[in-house]
């Protein structure tokens, strides 16, 4: 069975097969030109209608008036649009969102406005009373059953200011930690990924227009760690494939890179599958079953957020990690080397190679088809590797693999 896999190439399979096994059967660093265009492109998008088209911010962040009464034992007809209706009857214009918050006896509706004056506020007030009859805490029909606040536009305008403060801290603590676990190439490229989750996600909301609440700041910072998570994984096992590469010639940095990735792209799927499960139960059950909004908000940044994490860390992290590892002149000529040594190969076995391993079968597997390719390239017809290391049997020339009949 070896030697098939030896002769045949990389284990065949379907998709799921091949990403079990995990032996780099998908080539995600050799196509990162590809991943970049389509990164880039869509960040263009996102940055346009974040520039072109704003954010529909909540009123926690424009300011205004908050107005609330209970919604058991009111009339049938109080719907969102009926309830919007007799607001904008009262003072004039719409309000911002009428919504169902709460579920059973303590479930309650909830009206954003503009800011109101005070006898705009008595006028709302009045006029939903005498439509819809809330009852207060005895049962009856009760006008103090209707509560209005009103919200501050700095208040919003200080929760802003606290999360970019918190989103400065996180990034630089962030790089110091990868620069000093990883190295400074390694922090780099993370960086970069999580101000591409940031900006796909702010994005998101800007194009489809979601309310952006302070539930979403809140999880549009859960997010990042969760990103991070999922990068370090990947970089963790690109560090151990590394190790004393530079005194190699089997794989470049960018081949033991891609390996790295198709080893932890099973566990990276998995992770976010299980991540995104229980954000689907929230925004379901959540906004569906018990109607409140404010967890629309927090589930929908989340949704979007690990979804960008998970393709970032896999098509754009490491990819950056490659390109800006091979700026080192030694990983350059390391390549250089690699390239060498399969020229070598490509017309017969190289005596002089210190580090053939003819057991490691589906890592010599993946250097057989390269040396086919350069073979065919050249025009040189192609040979299997012979073993003529002394104290081996057929040492005049054993052939490692078995050929197809």
């Amino acid at each position: 069975m070896a030697q098939a896999r030896v002769e045949s190439g990389a284990p065949r399979g379907n998709v799921f097969a091949r990403l079990y096994t995990g032996t780099g059967a998908f080539d995600i660093v050799g196509r990162r030109k590809r991943w970049y265009q389509i990164f880039g492109m869509f960040l263009l998008i996102c940055i346009a209608s974040m520039v072109f088209k704003g954010f529909n911010l909540s009123i926690d962040f424009e300011g205004g008036s908050r107005i609330q009464f209970p919604a058991v034992g009111i009339s049938a007809d109080a719907t969102n649009e009926r309830i919007g209706e007799v607001v904008a009857q009262a003072v004039g214009r719409e309000p911002a969102s009428v919504q169902r918050v709460g579920t059973g006896a303590a479930e309650a509706v909830l009206v954003r406005t503009e800011t109101l004056t005070a006898q705009q506020a008595v006028q709302v007030k009045q006029a939903l009373f005498d439509a819809f009859q809330p009852r207060g805490q005895n049962g009856q029909p009760s006008i103090s059953a209707i509560s209005d606040d009103a919200v501050s536009s700095s208040w919003g305008g200080e929760i802003t200011t606290q999360a970019l403060i918190a989103l400065a801290v996180f990034m630089v603590l962030v790089s110091v930690f990868l620069a000093f676990y990883f190295e400074r190439d390694m922090a780099i490229a993370a960086v970069v990924a999580l101000a591409h989750d940031l900006i796909v996600t702010a994005g998101v909301y800007s194009m489809v227009g979601f309310e952006v609440s302070p539930s979403t700041v809140i999880g549009l910072l859960t997010i990042l760690g969760f990103s991070l998570y999922d990068t370090v994984v990947v970089f963790d096992k690109v560090k151990e494939n590394g190790r004393g590469l530079l005194g190699l010639t089997r794989r470049t940095y960018g081949e033991s890179a891609n390996l790295a990735l198709n080893q932890t792209l099973m566990r990276s799927i998995n992770t976010s599958l299980i991540a995104v499960l229980p954000v689907l139960g929230l925004l379901v059950v959540g906004v569906g079953v018990l109607g409140v909004g404010t967890l629309a908000d927090l589930a929908l940044v989340q949704m979007v957020g690990i979804l960008a994490g998970a393709l970032s860390s896999i098509f754009l992290a490491t990819p950056i990690l490659v390109d800006l590892k091979m700026r080192d002149k030694r990983y350059r000529q390391q390549a250089a080397k690699v390239a060498q040594r399969r020229a070598k190969m490509a017309g017969g076995f190289d005596p002089d190679a210190e580090d053939v391993d003819l057991t490691d079968d589906d890592a010599l597997s993946g250097e057989l088809r390269r040396e086919r390719a350069l073979a065919a390239a050249a025009g040189i017809p192609h040979r299997a590797p012979v073993d003529r290391r002394p104290g081996r049997p057929g040492m005049g020339g054993r052939p490692t693999g078995k050929r197809r009949r």
